[in-house]
C-alpha cells in the first residue's frame, strides 16, 4: 500500500510547475480529494496504467466523518444493481461492509407506520469513517491496491489538479445524529416529519446491534439539538431500542448546479461538482459514478460532460424539483405522498416503482424546472470562476417554534452528562 504525507512544495510535479492541462499522454494525474469520487477515478485511472496522485486535506480517508451510518440508492436506475456497475468499473464492493435492504419502516406524519417493499434491494447502508470495513476505507485499499499514491496531510491547489473532488464549503442542509448500542435487530426507518425534521425527514438505521437516529434540517433554526432530542424520544416511544447513547454526530451538504462539470481543463466530480440528491441528500452513487467518468474522460473513453450531463445531471434536476416541492408543503403535503406511494405499491406490486418515478424525466418536469431555477436557486460565483445556481440555507418557519417534551429535556440532559464524561460530537449545536 503506497501512502505517503508530503507538502505539496515537495511534489516534484508541483516544483516543476506541471500544467495539468497540457497532455494527458505521459504526466501524472493529480486528483484532489481522497474521497468515494476521488478514489473510484483513482482507481480506475491506476488500472489503465497511469500514475495517479490523490492530495488529501484531512489525515485519513472518511475522517470527515464518525461512524455514521448512510444509504447507496438503488433506484436511480432501472437498469442493473448499482454493484454490479461497480463491478464492471473494476471497483469491489466486497472491500467494505453493506447491509442491503428490501423493505422499510415508511413512518407518516400522523405516526401511521407502513412498509414500502421491493422484490430486490432497494438501497444498502454503508458505514463512514476510518475503520477498516468503512466504505471509505474500501476505497482507499482498492485505489492504492492498483497503484495510486495517497498524500494525506497536504494541500494542492485546484488548478493543478486534473480533477477535484473536494467536498461541501457552504450549508444548504445539516444532519444531526445519535449513534448508540441497541438490542434491537437490523432495521430501517424512515419518517417524513415537518416538526421533528424541519422541511425533511428522520430515520432510524440498526445495523449488528449499533443504531443510528438522525434528523435532517432544510430550514435554519436555533437550538438545534432540540430537534434531535425530540426525534430520539419519538423513536424511543415507538420502537423498544434500549438505547446506550455512544456520541453525536452531523454532516452538511451543499447543493447547487454548475454550469459547466469541465471547467478550464479540469473534471469536477462528486459534490465539488453538485452531483447530489437535493431530495433526500443522498451522494454516493453520483460521486463514485462521477469519478469514474472523469477518469474514462481522461483515459480518451468518453466526453465526461456529456455523460454526466446525460446520466446524472437528469437525476440532480428531478430531484430539485422534488425539493422545491416539498419545500413548499408542510405534514399535509407529507401524508399524500406516503398514501399515494402505498397506493402506487399495492397497483404495481413494488415499492420501488415510485421512487424510480420521482426521478423519471417527463413533460411535468420540464414544465416545472424553469420555476424551481428561479425560485429556488441562486445564481452565485465561486472562488475558482465557476458559476453554479445555488439552493441556500432556507430561514426557519413560525411553526418551527415550539417547546421540547418533557422526555425530550431529559435526552438532552442525558447527552450533557455523557459529553461531560467524554462523549464525543462530531457536529456542533451552532452548525445550523
Amino acid at each position: 500500500m503506497r501512502v505517503s504525507r508530503l507538502n505539496a512544495t515537495q511534489d516534484p510535479t508541483v516544483q516543476a510547475g506541471v500544467n495539468v492541462r497540457g497532455s494527458m499522454s505521459e504526466e501524472p494525474v493529480h486528483i484532489l480529494g481522497a474521497g468515494l469520487s476521488g478514489l473510484a477515478a483513482a482507481t480506475y485511472l491506476a488500472k489503465a496504467g497511469r500514475e495517479v496522485h490523490v492530495h488529501e486535506i484531512r489525515n485519513d480517508s472518511g475522517a470527515r466523518f464518525d461512524g455514521d451510518f448512510q444509504g447507496i440508492e438503488n433506484w436511480t436506475s432501472s437498469e442493473s444493481d448499482f454493484f454490479d456497475e461497480m463491478r464492471d468499473w473494476g471497483l469491489d464492493p466486497e472491500e467494505f461492509k453493506s447491509n442491503d435492504f428490501d423493505i422499510i419502516d415508511l413512518i407518516h406524519p400522523d405516526d401511521e407506520i407502513t412498509n414500502p417493499i421491493t422484490d430486490g434491494v432497494a438501497f444498502r447502508v454503508v458505514e463512514r469513517g476510518t475503520d477498516s470495513h468503512c466504505i471509505d476505507q474500501g476505497f482507499k485499499r482498492m485505489a492504492t491496491a492498483a497503484g495510486a499514491t495517497i498524500h494525506y496531510g497536504t494541500r494542492r491547489p485546484p488548478e493543478d489538479c486534473h480533477i477535484v473532488a473536494a467536498g461541501p464549503k457552504e450549508s444548504s442542509a445539516v444532519a444531526f445524529g445519535e449513534i448508540f448500542h441497541t438490542d434491537h435487530p437490523n432495521h430501517v426507518s424512515f419518517q417524513l416529519n415537518d416538526k421533528l425534521a424541519p422541511g425533511a425527514y428522520s430515520y432510524l438505521i440498526i445495523i449488528d446491534g449499533i443504531g443510528l437516529i438522525c434528523t435532517c434540517l432544510w430550514r435554519k433554526q436555533k437550538r438545534t439539538s432540540r430537534y434531535l432530542n425530540e426525534t430520539i424520544a419519538w423513536y424511543e416511544q415507538h420502537y423498544e431500542l434500549n438505547r446506550r447513547p455512544i456520541k453525536r454526530v452531523g454532516g452538511k451538504g451543499d447543493f447547487s448546479l454548475p454550469d459547466r462539470y469541465v471547467h478550464e481543463g479540469r473534471y469536477y466530480v462528486g459534490e465539488a461538482g453538485g452531483l447530489q440528491d437535493f431530495m433526500w441528500g443522498f451522494g454516493m452513487r453520483y460521486a463514485i459514478t462521477s469519478g469514474v467518468f472523469a477518469a474514462k474522460a481522461i483515459l480518451g473513453e468518453s466526453d465526461y460532460e456529456a455523460e454526466v450531463r446525460k446520466r446524472l445531471v437528469p437525476l440532480v434536476r428531478a430531484s430539485a424539483i422534488n425539493r422545491f416541492l416539498m419545500n413548499r408543503v408542510g405534514d399535509r403535503g407529507f401524508k399524500l405522498v406516503a398514501n399515494h406511494w402505498m397506493r402506487n405499491q399495492r397497483r404495481k406490486g413494488d415499492g420501488l416503482v415510485f421512487m424510480r418515478w420521482l426521478y423519471a424525466p417527463g413533460p411535468l418536469r420540464l414544465m416545472l424546472w424553469p420555476i424551481v431555477r428561479a425560485g429556488m436557486l441562486r445564481r452565485k460565483q465561486l472562488k475558482d470562476g465557476r458559476m453554479v445556481r445555488r439552493m441556500p440555507f432556507r430561514s426557519s418557519l413560525s411553526r418551527d417554534s415550539w417547546e421540547p417534551s418533557p422526555r425530550a429535556e431529559e435526552i438532552g440532559s442525558q447527552w450533557e452528562a455523557i459529553r461531560k464524561g467524554g462523549g464525543s460530537i462530531s457536529f456542533g449545536d451552532g452548525d445550523a
